[in-house]
């Protein structure tokens, strides 16, 4: 036991590095992430299908069962999840546990494109992505007021709010709940169009090819050269009022002549509001190695900076707040290790009825605690429930380590060892034991 020996007889150099190893712990500490859970990220491929203008049920038949099928045949499927509602498909695959989730990527995008001769021309491509199990919001901030609607709402925080809080450090992208785009939304007339012997898709052929910008060259001469631009994006509702529809020898049609054309939003069928009040929310999303709370106080700091520039009667709330939970639950169990820490050394103190002795585990503690922190940094892992219940476990653990040698220093000082002597007997038995249970 050379090495132990070592230790027991340089007591400064022992002092050292044991407060060189609370220094280190105290380091990891300051920069491990805070969050509710272990860092655990499966490899999940979500295929994201926008069918526009089809029904749940045409989405399920045309789109999700063909994916699926096909999708099935891919390596190492735990677990297929999918959902199809109205003009949208959904299909989640979860691979077992260490599948690569970039070759897994990889595998279901050949798969989505084998197939995808065989589904409708008019849905948009497919998107395979990967699904980060962090990235859900872990707060929400619900903008609401009586003096703006929904869509003055969504311009506001998409201009004044979203860039200024994607800039805060561990942000990783926002997400607007409830929104509402302005758009131009037409309406047309049945009867005015069968009298003219117009179609829903002569008006919509007519909107593709008419609205819409092209690269129109340059015009150039010896002495300037001049980039040409054709302005054929409508803007307005009146320039689509005035968009001919057709055009032969019985005169022109204009859509104001079959309906009519005005500014709205792109969904008219839903609402989002706070309080009874029209409301949009922004979702925090914040990066995979982040830290909960430093993410959720920078928010509310950008938030405060915010408030004097906002519009009069624009107010902001927060109606979820993951920080809130994650610190109430992470401060529990801090105290629930202090009353641990406290409770053992009592113990201690009460059987061995000795101050000195009971020093050495009430020391020992604090230092191994410490030590794990950084080493929990090293291994890029968090502070979580889990980690911090297995401190308090652990503690219990160093105690009876801490015992069990006391106990033996004491035996072989009884015997008439000298200290020095004793504690190294004392380790040599314990070691000794360890090795032999290990083998046993």
């Amino acid at each position: 036991m050379a090495l132990t020996e070592k230790f027991i007889r340089r007591p400064v150099a022992t002092i050292m590095m044991n407060v060189a190893l609370v220094v280190f712990g105290i380091i990891g500490l300051l920069r491990l992430p805070v969050r509710e859970l272990p860092d655990i990220d499966p490899s999940v491929i979500n295929v994201l299908t926008v069918y526009p203008g089809a029904s749940a049920e045409v989405v399920e038949t045309e789109v999700t069962e063909r994916l699926e099928e096909v999708i099935s045949a891919a390596d190492s499927i735990k677990l297929i999840r999918s959902e199809s509602r109205e003009q949208v498909s959904s299909i989640a695959v979860e691979f077992t546990q260490g599948r690569d989730v970039d070759l897994a990527a990889q595998d279901v995008r050949a798969l989505v494109a084998r197939v995808r001769a065989d589904l409708p021309e008019t849905i948009d491509e497919p998107v395979v992505s990967k699904q980060d199990a962090g990235a859900r919001p872990i707060m929400w901030v619900s903008f609401f007021s009586d003096q703006h609607d929904t869509a003055e709402l969504t311009h506001i925080a998409d201009t004044m709010v979203k860039d200024r809080l994607q800039t805060v450090p561990g942000v990783s992208s926002i997400i607007l709940g409830g929104k509402k785009q302005r758009a131009i939304r037409i309406w047309l007339d049945p009867q005015q169009m069968a009298a003219r012997d117009l179609t829903v898709l002569d008006v919509e052929a007519v909107l593709t090819s008419q609205n819409l910008e092209l690269p129109s060259g340059r015009i150039s001469n010896a002495d300037r050269e001049f980039t040409v631009r054709m302005m054929g994006e409508l803007k307005t509702a009146d320039q689509f009022n005035r968009l001919v529809i057709r055009q032969n020898a019985g005169g022109i049609v204009r859509l104001e002549d079959i309906g009519r054309a005005e500014m709205g939003v792109e969904d008219v069928r839903s609402r989002a509001r706070y309080k009874q009040r029209p409301a949009i929310g922004l979702g925090i999303v914040r990066q995979s190695r982040a830290n909960t709370l430093s993410v959720a106080k920078g928010i509310k700091k950008t938030m405060e900076e915010l408030r004097a520039e906002l519009p009069a009667g624009v107010l902001f709330e927060y109606p979820y707040d993951e920080c809130v939970y994650v610190s109430g639950a992470v401060t529990e169990v801090w105290k629930t290790l202090g009353i641990a820490f406290g409770l053992v050394v009592l113990t201690i103190f009460l059987f061995l009825r000795d101050v000195r002795a009971t020093f050495v585990p009430a020391l020992a503690i604090p230092v191994s605690i410490a030590g794990t922190f950084g080493v929990l940094y090293l291994l890029g892992m968090t502070i979580n429930i889990f980690t911090l219940l297995a401190l308090v476990l652990a503690i219990g653990l160093v105690v009876d380590d801490a015992i069990v040698v006391l106990e033996n220093i004491y035996r072989h000082i009884e015997n008439g060892k000298r200290p020095m002597a004793a504690a190294i007997a004392a380790i040599q038995e314990i070691a000794f034991a360890v090795v032999a249970t290990t083998l046993s």
